[in-house]
C-alpha cells in the first residue's frame, strides 16, 4: 500500500486507519519521493492525492505509467470535477474518490485493487 499526499495530517491519518484495516503502508510526501523510490512493493495499490505542489496526482500517474509501473492507483481530491475523473479514467486510475474519506470506501476500493491483480509491472526498470 504506498500513499502519496503532500499533508502531514492527512497522509499519517491515512497511514494509521489503513495499517488498522490491515495494510502494510508506505508514505510518501510527494509523487518526486516516489519516483525516487528505487524499488516499490511486490503487490499494492496506490492512494495518490490530486492536488500536491509542483507533481499533481494525474502528472505523478502519468510519469508511472510512462516508466511501466502499473499498480492500479486510486485518486483522492477535495473536489471531483468531471475533467478530474476523466482525466484520471484516460491515465489509468482505477478511482476517484472525494475527501474526506469517512467511510471504508478507500480500504474496500484498495481490496478490489488487489484482488484484480496489484500490478503487472512491479519494480522500478533499471
Amino acid at each position: 500500500m504506498i500513499i502519496v499526499d503532500d499533508d502531514d495530517a492527512v497522509r499519517q491519518s491515512l497511514a494509521f486507519s489503513l495499517a488498522l484495516e490491515g495494510f502494510q503502508v508506505r508514505a510518501f510526501r510527494s509523487g518526486e519521493e516516489l519516483l525516487a523510490e528505487r524499488e516499490l512493493p511486490a503487490r499494492a495499490c496506490m492512494v495518490i492525492d490530486y492536488c500536491m505542489p509542483s507533481l499533481d496526482g494525474l502528472a505523478l500517474i502519468g510519469r508511472l505509467r510512462q516508466a511501466a509501473i502499473a499498480l492500479p492507483a486510486i485518486l483522492i481530491t477535495a473536489k471531483a470535477t468531471p475533467e478530474i475523473r476523466r482525466r484520471a479514467s484516460l491515465c489509468g486510475c482505477r478511482v476517484v474518490l472525494e475527501k474526506p474519506l469517512e467511510d471504508s470506501s478507500l480500504a474496500d476500493c484498495i481490496r478490489d485493487a488487489l484482488a484484480c491483480g496489484g500490478g503487472e509491472e512491479l519494480h522500478r526498470p533499471g
